[in-house]
């Protein structure tokens, strides 16, 4: 028998779940952290490096009360994070600000900046990260900063992702030089690949901007999978955190590749994590190029596998703003939605609230919604915004595909799906597949897996996967819904790219109104008479 401690650090909170080898979870709890915005600057999202450690701390004391076990036979703590959160350390590896939250995206000029030099130069590395270097991604954040902050940028020594920062601050790392860095983060996020000997070369960030002098050397050090160790817990951590000094601590990684993991993720599946945003994770032995993902990085989910990762910048946050426009709470405005029918709002809704992750990587686009007359409601616009979700997500499972990703099993991971069946239906009708959903909330499951691999509990990720995994609810696609969505999903892949992309090629638009009308008076008409 084995208990471990996974960890995973989202938007506003951490959440610990505490993992026995034979009964299962024990107890999870959670602590909450500020998010930091500002109304005049609704691109600025941060983060305190204080105050994510302090409510990990708390999150790890509520664990082991609930579970009532003795916090020193916990043997191993893994940790997700979301990404690409960025901090800037000294040479002592103390922030020398907050970080750069995922949902950051004050750093658009400096993305554009280095995709169009990396296209000019031919660097490879763009290839592999879709064809756009984001502006929620590690490269342009950091520059952004350093060209925002010349007070402190002198005493700047390098930039670390939340997962590396927090496993080197639980090991009492002090040396900036030493910390273990991730795979999948700077796979993903950090144009780092082994295929060219790790980071693009110095000529290239020079060229980017003179205050990349010499950044590539500030990022030397050990790149390494998860299924290596980033440090062992410090005795000082340990006292905070109610556990023992000296356990392992793998190499993190961001939540949703360990969702994935915590998912039941093989070789073959693809799955959506679905929050706040949308994380759609896959992985294969070999490795495939898609334009328009969030990157293909061997190792990044499973050791053993190439990581593909894709995604939708707001899928729950719509469902809030919605709710928050009309007055209400999700949950309640989602009364009633399981008496909806494909198509009967005449609604169709492009989720671009937040821009586009994938595949236009668009961070200029917003949110829009055809079809609306003077009746319509808030609970429609709900209604149409999670079938927009669901046909977004086509577009990009469809683009996977076409590319060589096998596409065999879909599964609704992350918060939002256990408490959502309308939302896992029309997925599956949408979709055309059917939807697998664990029985109960993978999230921090992964880290806990990782954690046992750790500890040398299991002896491979998919050991622990078949003894820590949830069974599955399945949603089957409905053949009518089908039918409804596949003469919808048509118009939205028409809009999806017409309305998306600057100069686009004319596409003819003007059917688009008049079939949603169509399409609704029909649905309508079949469901009185049913």
């Amino acid at each position: 028998m084995a208990i471990v401690a996974g960890v995973d650090f989202g938007t506003l909170s951490v959440r610990v779940t505490l993992l026995d080898s034979e009964r299962g979870r024990l107890s999870t709890a959670s602590a909450e952290y500020p998010l930091k915005r500002k109304r005049d600057d609704p691109d600025y999202a941060t983060q305190s490096h204080a105050d994510q450690m302090n409510a990990l701390a708390q999150a790890t004391h509520k664990a082991i009360a609930e579970a009532g076990i003795d916090g020193s036979k916990v043997e191993a703590i893994a940790l997700d994070t979301t990404g690409s959160s960025v901090v800037p350390v000294n040479a002592k590896l103390e922030p020398l600000d907050d970080y750069y939250l995922w949902c950051d995206h004050r750093a658009k000029e400096e993305a554009r900046e280095i995709t169009a030099l990396a296209h000019a130069e031919n660097l490879e590395a763009i290839e592999w990260c879709g064809g756009v270097y984001s502006h929620e991604w590690g490269f342009a954040k950091l520059l952004h900063w350093l060209r925002h902050n010349p007070e402190t940028r002198a005493n700047f020594a390098t930039a670390f992702e939340h997962c590396d920062m927090v496993a080197a601050t639980l090991a009492g790392i002090t040396d900036a030089r030493q910390v273990k860095r991730s795979v999948c983060a700077m796979g993903h996020k950090w144009l780092w690949n082994p295929k060219w000997g790790g980071l693009p070369p110095q000529e290239f960030f020079s060229s980017l901007d003179p205050l990349f002098d010499g950044i590539r050397a500030r990022f030397d050090g050990d790149y390494l999978t998860s299924d290596h160790i980033a440090g062992t817990l410090s005795p000082k951590w340990a006292e905070a955190l109610g556990l023992r000094a000296g356990i392992p601590i793998p190499v993190g990684a961001f939540d949703a590749h360990w969702d994935a993991i915590g998912a039941g993720c093989r070789e073959g599946d693809v799955v959506n994590v679905v929050g706040t945003s949308t994380c759609i994770i896959a992985m294969e032995q070999k490795a495939t190029l898609v334009p328009g993902v969030c990157g293909v990085v061997p190792g990044s989910v499973h050791p053993q596998y190439t990581g593909v990762e894709a995604g939708l910048s707001a899928t729950g946050d719509i469902f809030e703003a919605i709710a928050r426009r009309a007055g209400t709470k999700v949950s309640a405005l989602s009364q009633g939605l399981e008496n909806y029918r494909a198509g009967q709002t005449g609604l169709l809704r492009l989720s671009w609230d937040n821009g586009d992750r994938t595949v236009l990587v668009n961070s200029e686009l917003g949110g829009v919604t055809l079809g609306w007359n003077l009746i319509h409601t808030a609970q429609d616009e709900l209604f149409a915004a999670i079938e927009g979700t669901a046909f977004h997500t086509r577009i990009i499972l469809e683009r996977m595909a076409e590319y060589g990703v096998p596409v065999e099993r879909i599964i609704n991971a992350g918060g939002i799906p256990q408490n959502n069946k309308v939302l896992n239906q029309v997925y599956a009708n949408v979709l055309g597949k059917p939807v697998l959903v664990p029985d109960g909330i993978p999230t921090s499951l992964g880290s806990g897996i990782f954690a046992f691999f750790a500890a040398k509990t299991y002896p491979t990720v998919e050991a622990a996967q078949d003894a820590m995994c949830l069974s599955y609810t399945t949603y089957k696609p409905e053949p009518d819904a089908v039918a409804v969505y596949n003469r919808l999903f048509r118009h939205y892949r028409d809009l999806y790219f017409a309305l998306g992309t600057r100069n686009a090629a004319a596409v003819p638009l003007g059917n688009a109104l008049p079939d949603l009308r169509k399409i609704a008076a029909e649905v309508l008409s079949a469901k009185a008479t049913a």
